[in-house]
């Protein structure tokens, strides 16, 4: 029974930190998410500005909080390159007084590389989800792999979609852990 109990509370206390980030990613604005109506101008240049990076995948979550004339960067990458280029675009927008760069720059892993891939596979290979979403420019489904554990950024058109995916999804080899945080579209 202690030898059980003690792998048990090790992966509870290492899975508590992937909690406490995701929860943190929720009060904020996604680049790839369409804002509000009554959005304010520096958030839709922002907005924009994080889009139109030139590196900018499926694998990364940019995200951004507007304070003022501050803005924060959220989210995480898998380049570091992508970090640093988010920082200087925003830096140079009209109105931007100050940026404060938290986004961070996942760990290289060769096993979170093929996780990335298979279920980038798993989700735009099933003809059911990736006609209806992968054939944008910038998919709105973003898959974020941190040490074998997935998160799902996003918007999808109905429950019975972000349900689907997160099916797919779990069934993927490797996977410690799926937190799915898609969006429905209202």
């Amino acid at each position: 029974m202690r030898r059980l109990l003690k792998p048990t509370i090790l992966t509870a206390l290492c899975f508590l930190p992937l909690q406490l980030f995701a929860g943190q990613q929720k009060d904020h604005n996604d680049a790839f998410t369409p804002g509000p109506a009554g959005m304010s101008k520096l958030a839709q240049e922002v907005r924009h500005q994080l889009v139109m990076l030139p590196y900018y995948s499926i694998f990364d979550d940019l995200a951004f909080r507007v304070d003022g004339s501050a803005v924060t960067l959220l989210g995480a990458v898998t380049r570091p390159t992508l970090k640093s280029d988010a920082g200087n675009v925003v830096k140079n927008i009209e109105g931007v007084t100050q940026v404060n760069n938290e986004i961070e720059v996942l760990p290289l892993s060769p096993m979170d590389n093929q996780i990335r891939r298979s279920v980038a596979r798993a989700i735009y290979g099933d003809p059911a989800i990736g006609d209806r979403y992968g054939d944008r420019a910038l998919p709105s489904i973003h898959i974020i792999v941190k040490n074998g554990n997935v998160t799902l950024e996003g918007v999808v058109a109905n429950e019975g979609d972000k349900n689907l995916i997160n099916v797919r999804v779990n069934g993927v080899p490797n996977v410690f852990q799926v937190t799915n945080n898609l969006q429905v579209e209202k």
